[in-house]
């Protein structure tokens, strides 16, 4: 674990370093796929202050609803002050933050197209910093497995000198090639919102299945608390992709012919 730098009087956060990036990486990106789409206006501003908000916010509070006791729950302050921090929570804080922003501004055009590509960057960057500073995993066998010192909060593996699994470094490699994805379907994929649609699907798929290599606690049925989260929001994405694909909105990637009509109009 390497929790902070040191550079002369200066102590900078690791964790807090890498999500900083990520943040300006994903702003980058925001601002250079709107201008490709001509969508630099004061809306698309707002869009990305609600996104920056909210998620601030559902990242400090994700740590609230931990029991369905609700009296074994933090204060929301108490969450607030030592919550999870959880990804989940920041990227849901940040679409209520972009839906609420967009309706008090009175702006109906879709905007999560902009935001795709941006966050899978952004996320990628971020991880690093999760990587350094926490628990990696749950041990392995497997050659690619890492150790991590025996003082890293909530990694009993970490005790019995175990290799682990690197899940960080499997959502890294998941976030960049997302990107790559993102930026190749992003002119292939015309209907409004739908790459959006896709990366949310292609990481909830992915999130579910890399928490069985997480460290995260196991709360019922062999489950974490994010894949019981994840569960019914899987199913209402199937719903939502299964629509998608009625509806041809997916017919530029899948049916070649399709394709070539595009191309030859």
């Amino acid at each position: 674990m390497i929790p902070q730098w040191r550079i002369g009087p200066l102590v900078l956060p690791v964790h807090g370093v890498f999500v900083g990036l990520g943040v300006l990486a994903a702003a980058v990106v925001f601002i250079a796929e709107a201008r490709r789409r001509g969508a630099v206006n004061d809306q698309s501003l707002v869009a990305v202050t609600g996104a920056l908000v909210g998620g601030a916010i559902g990242m400090r509070l994700s740590g609230w609803a931990q029991h369905l006791d609700v009296r074994l729950n933090p204060s929301l302050l108490q969450a607030w002050e030592y919550g999870s921090r959880s990804i989940l929570g920041g990227l849901l804080g940040a679409y209520a933050g972009v839906l609420i922003a967009k309706r008090v501004g009175g702006y109906t055009g879709k905007t999560g197209d902009l935001f795709a590509p941006a966050v899978a960057l952004g996320m990628a960057i971020g991880r690093i910093g999760c990587h350094l500073t926490e628990a990696p995993g749950r041990p392995t066998g497997l050659p690619w497995g890492v150790h991590a010192p025996a003082t890293t909060p909530k990694c009993p593996g970490c005790l019995t000198g175990a290799a682990m699994h690197p899940s960080f470094l499997y959502e890294i490699a998941f976030q960049l090639a997302a990107f790559v994805m993102l930026l190749w379907l992003r002119d292939r994929i015309r209907q409004p919102g739908e790459l959006f649609v896709l990366y949310v699907a292609a990481y909830a798929a992915f999130r579910f299945a890399v928490e069985f290599a997480r460290a995260n606690e196991t709360v019922w049925l062999g489950l974490t608390r994010p894949q019981w989260f994840l569960l019914p929001s899987l199913a209402l994405i199937a719903w939502r992709l299964r629509r998608g694909y009625r509806l041809g909105y997916y017919d530029p990637v899948l049916d070649p012919m399709v394709r070539r009509r595009e191309v030859a109009t």
